[in-house]
């Protein structure tokens, strides 16, 4: 079956750095596209990144341009975010995401951004 298997998140100080990582199973991740998306309680979840199946097209939320990263190792059926001058708007719930028959999501990975 499909699964997505977030980890990395934790507490980081502003300005701080995190790498997600997104492991995926049960489906070809090489031929897919995947993105990264975050919640926090009350709001609606928030698409922060998407990567095309090679990689090759990325995209990012205003919010995170220039910040984050969206990578991807099909070798390894793992998807990457890189987090870089992390702020505290940046804490959330971190899910990846993969669009088959219908969507799947993984567990999360909590990202707190405090002093």
């Amino acid at each position: 079956q499909v699964q997505l298997v977030e980890s990395g998140g934790g507490l980081v100080q502003p300005g701080g750095s995190l790498q997600l990582s997104c492991a995926a199973s049960g489906f070809t991740f090489s031929i897919k596209s995947m993105r990264w998306y975050r919640q926090t309680p009350g709001k609606e979840r928030e698409l922060v990144a998407q990567i095309s199946a090679n990689g090759a097209s990325t995209t990012y939320a205003d919010s995170v341009k220039g910040r984050f990263t969206i990578s991807r190792d099909n070798a390894k059926n793992t998807l990457y975010l890189q987090m870089n001058n992390l702020t505290p708007e940046d804490t959330a719930a971190y899910y990846c995401n993969v669009a088959l028959l219908t969507p799947y999501w993984g567990q999360g990975t909590q990202v707190t951004v405090s002093s």
